[in-house]
């Protein structure tokens, strides 16, 4: 279990969302400490995927309070998120069919040199079979067209570019929701060892088997609203359930 006593890598005070008469999130609180992956559960529609948008600087909370290494920041963009050290893994991946592997670790970021900026090819290639080997992501090669991947494999380099970006969380939205078993043990496993770099992970999850499998702690949502967050070595199915539907 991570130490409690380190300083939350993100700290989330009060917040609220409302879209005009509709409040999508109202007093949510949540700290994620560094190595630590928290799973957000809840039905459609509890406001997983509109909190996901706030910390990743899409959505600006109506009121509340972000906090990142004690000091208090405002989300104003995706740019500004990044900027905080926040990467993005969303479902549909946003991968650029197209392009190689390497080009997409490096996508609106690549490596240059000399003095008319040049792409450098052979660092970011090189770079990418580092991170790959390093996060166990089977490719073929860094020059692998990303179209000719299977979805696992996708899935990982995904990762593996928000691995390479982040400095303090990595945001999972469903990532293994199109996979197959086998592919999605092979993506829980990259996950699993985002923790030993110390990088926090917030993960929604609609899989409450792979909930257990990989956080540390469960946050559940209901129409909104905070329920409850939990150990995850203090609770079990039934409970968050419980939490989920409001159902004893």
């Amino acid at each position: 279990m991570t130490d409690t006593l380190t300083q939350p890598v993100l700290k989330l005070e009060n917040i609220r969302k409302a879209f005009g008469g509709i409040v999508a999130i109202e007093n949510f609180s949540l700290d994620v400490h560094p190595g630590e992956i928290v799973a957000l559960v809840g039905d459609n529609g509890a406001g997983k995927s509109t909190l996901i948008k706030i910390i990743s600087g899409v959505h600006a909370p109506t009121s509340g309070s972000m906090v990142m290494d004690g000091a208090p920041i405002a989300m104003s963009s995706a740019t500004k998120a990044r900027e905080h050290g926040i990467e993005v893994v969303y479902q549909d991946l946003a991968l650029a069919d197209q392009q190689s592997v390497y080009m997409n670790l490096f996508l609106g970021r690549e490596m240059t040199k000399g003095m008319f900026g040049q792409l450098d090819r052979k660092a970011m290639i090189g770079e990418t079979q580092r991170l790959v080997d390093e996060l166990d992501v089977r490719i073929p090669s860094p020059h692998a067209t990303i179209r000719d991947l299977s979805g696992g494999q996708r899935q990982g380099i995904a990762i593996a570019r928000a691995t390479r970006w982040a400095k303090k969380l990595i945001l999972l939205d469903e990532p293994t929701a199109a996979l197959g078993v086998a592919e999605t043990a092979k993506v829980e496993k990259i996950v699993a060892g985002l923790k030993a770099r110390d990088i926090g992970v917030l993960i929604v999850s609609h899989s409450l088997d792979q909930v257990f499998r990989l956080s540390d702690r469960i946050c559940v949502l209901r129409r909104g609203t905070q329920i409850g967050v939990r150990p995850t070595a203090e609770t079990d199915k039934n409970e968050i359930i419980a939490m989920i539907t409001g159902v004893h």
